[in-house]
């Protein structure tokens, strides 16, 4: 078993608003970087209006990260959700969220107040996947 990590990044993929790879591999545990509500392909659109649409955005590009590794919804163990305004955000983000997760099957998630994020984002959401 290799204990190096892999360092991923895909074309298709958001442009980085950060130094940092879209995910990183070691023994097949994946840990996906936190994406933006950003268009991948155009990052000088404006982001999404409201917490909804800004929240299948980041789903829409973290499973374009997921396929680059071969992987799916299916693959993911946890996830962390950060919101810039949790009082007024947290049951509609929860809406567009769950419905990319079949009942039954949603990972692990820890959700958590921010005071700002990159982009004037309303939400950011990170994940850690398994290879099977």
């Amino acid at each position: 078993m290799s204990h190096n990590p892999v360092f991923h990044n895909f074309d298709e993929a958001p442009t980085h608003v950060a130094p940092f790879s879209h995910a990183v591999e070691v023994d097949g545990w994946i840990q996906l970087t936190g994406q933006m509500p950003t268009d991948p392909d155009d990052d000088s659109t404006p982001l999404p209006r409201g917490v909804e649409a800004q929240t299948r955005r980041v789903m829409d590009n973290l499973i374009i990260v997921l396929n680059g590794l071969g992987l799916n919804l299916c693959h993911v163990l946890s996830c962390r959700v950060y919101l810039t305004d949790f009082s007024r955000d947290y049951e509609a983000m929860n809406q567009s969220y769950r419905s990319y997760f079949p009942p039954g099957r949603l990972p692990a998630r820890t959700c958590i107040g921010v005071t700002s994020l990159a982009r004037q984002a309303l939400v950011e959401i990170d994940m850690v996947a398994k290879r099977p």
